[in-house]
C-alpha cells in the first residue's frame, strides 16, 4: 500500500475512530513460510497498519524479504518499527523515526537518528516523528535501549516525557510496556498521559485480549499495538483471526 501519506492515513482513521488497532511483527519471532497467511489474517481482523521491527537481530535484507513477504498478503500500510539504523529499508510505506526519550545513552536518544537520517532521505521514505517512552517492566527493549523504565506508579513522570515529546514537535507518544511484559500498562496510567498531550497516544506491550484492549482504548489510547498475541497464535490462523477481530470489535464498540 502506498498513500499519499501514512501520517494523514492514521490520523484520518483516529479522528474518525478514536482508538486503532496496528500489529508488530518481529521478524525474528514470526515463521516467514506463515507471514503472507498471517498479514492476510491480520487484515481480514480490521487491523489498519503492520509495524515490522523487533528488538535484536534486524538487518535491511531481512526487513526488505519480510516486508515482501507481508505485501503478498495484504494491503495495509507497513511501517518500520526500528531497533537501529540497519532496521531501514526501501521496500516500507514509511518509518517510525523514534527518539527513546528516556534512554540514558544518546545513541538512542540522537545519534542514531542523525546516522539514519540520510538514508531514510535517500530512500524517500516517509517518517512519522514517534516520541518513544519505556515504562513498567520495559522488557527487552529497555536492555537494548540503555532506558530506564518508569514504573506506573510515577505515572506524573510519564506524563511530563509525554509532555515533553509533544513540545519537541513530535506526532504521536508511544508508551511502551515492553513486549512479552506479563500486563499491559493500567488504564489509569494512559488516562493520566492522555490528559497530558494532545496529540495521539499509542499504547504497546503486554496486551494480549480484547477486554485488556477495551480498556486502554475507553482510557485514551488512540492505537493500540499488540505483537504477542500474534506469536502465541502463529500457526493457527483461526484463532488469530478471531482474536484479532475481537480486539478490533471491542476497540470499535467502546
Amino acid at each position: 500500500m502506498k498513500e499519499k501519506s501514512i501520517f494523514n492515513y492514521l490520523i484520518n482513521l483516529i479522528e474518525k475512530e478514536k482508538c486503532i488497532h496496528v500489529v508488530l511483527l518481529d521478524p525474528e519471532k514470526i515463521s516467514f513460510d506463515k507471514l503472507k497467511e498471517t498479514s492476510k489474517v491480520i487484515e481480514e481482523g480490521g487491523s489498519k497498519a503492520i509495524l515490522v521491527g523487533g528488538s535484536t537481530g534486524i538487518t535491511e535484507k531481512l526487513m526488505e524479504k519480510v516486508i515482501d513477504e507481508i505485501k503478498r498478503g495484504c494491503k495495509l500500510p507497513i511501517i518500520i518499527f526500528p531497533n537501529n539504523i540497519s532496521a531501514i529499508c526501501k521496500n516500507a510505506d514509511a518509518i517510525f523515526f523514534m527518539s527513546l526519550l528516556n534512554s540514558q545513552n544518546p545513541y538512542y536518544l540522537i545519534e542514531a537518528q542523525m546516522q539514519a537520517a540520510p538514508i531514510i532521505k535517500r530512500y524517500q521514505l516517509e517518517t512519522i516523528p514517534v516520541g518513544y517512552i519505556i515504562t513498567g517492566e520495559g522488557g527487552v527493549a529497555s536492555y537494548v535501549g540503555w532506558a530506564r523504565p518508569i514504573p506506573y506508579k510515577y505515572s506524573n513522570i510519564i506524563a511530563a516525557y509525554a509532555m515533553t515529546a509533544e513540545m519537541l514537535g513530535m506526532k504521536f507518544v508511544y508508551i511502551e510496556g515492553g513486549s512479552g511484559v506479563k500486563n499491559p500498562i493500567p488504564p489509569d496510567v494512559v488516562k493520566i498521559i492522555r490528559k497530558s498531550i494532545d496529540i495521539p497516544l499509542i499504547i504497546g506491550g503486554g496486551i494480549r485480549n480484547h477486554e485488556e484492549a477495551k480498556k486502554i482504548a475507553q482510557s485514551g489510547a488512540n492505537i493500540i499495538v499488540t505483537g504477542t498475541l500474534i506469536e502465541e497464535s502463529e500457526y493457527d490462523s483461526e484463532t488469530l483471526l478471531k482474536r484479532i477481530t475481537l480486539i478490533n470489535e471491542a476497540i470499535f464498540s467502546k
